[in-house]
């Protein structure tokens, strides 16, 4: 195999890597073919050794396919490492990343997960699973379109937590001004709930 074909390969994979971190849904074949401009049996070929590569390195995360659909998920072996993780991050407030995903939402609902890692320029899995944990942000439905990606929106919780009735009471601004104001609202919120729970304590 010459070193021109061996330098394609790996830009290739490294590709499909890409594309698979992105897109965090099952992606079809045929989708990842026509994006690399290959035909599907020499991108099976890629994905499968490219497969075969994580899991014979030991990664902690694996490409699945089912159904000729391909998605990036993590070893079952770790789930405990994972699930008091998720524990962890349960107990702790709103970070900036989630307070950004969160402001996005807000302003530009209905909204995929791709479009809003579009306006970050970063992957939003984490905060995106955070909000929803929280029951700020969920699903409300499906895009018709190739993949029927998910598209997401705020909801009441999310209205009482920073004190709105309906979504018209949101401020004129843009999302990056958004994230300012939610920063400011929810901690004082969070002070609020803190002072609460101070007094209930006393007495």
């Amino acid at each position: 195999m010459s070193n021109q074909i061996i330098d394609d390969y790996k830009k290739y994979q490294s590709a499909i890597e890409s594309m698979l971190f992105v897109w965090g849904e099952p992606l079809s074949i045929t989708k990842i073919s026509k994006q690399l401009d290959l035909k599907i049996a020499i991108t099976r070929k890629l994905l499968e050794d490219l497969m075969l590569k994580y899991e014979t390195e030991g990664r902690g995360i694996q490409i699945l396919e089912t159904n000729s659909h391909y998605q990036f998920c993590t070893l079952k072996e770790n789930y405990s490492y994972i699930e008091s993780l998720c524990q962890t991050s349960k107990s702790k407030g709103l970070s900036n990343s989630a307070l950004e995903v969160l402001a996005i939402v807000a302003y530009k609902q209905p909204i995929t997960k791709l479009d809003i890692e579009q306006i970050r320029g970063v992957s939003s899995d984490g905060p995106l699973q955070h909000l929803m944990e929280r029951q700020l942000i969920e699903v409300v439905g499906k895009l018709e379109k190739i993949g029927r990606p998910q598209i997401y929106g705020t909801t009441d919780i999310f209205l009482k937590s920073f004190g709105y009735k309906t979504l018209k009471e949101l401020p004129p601004i843009n999302e990056f001004d958004a994230f300012n104001a939610f920063q400011s609202q929810y901690v004082g919120l969070e002070e609020v709930s803190h002072d609460s729970d101070q007094n209930d304590e006393a007495k």
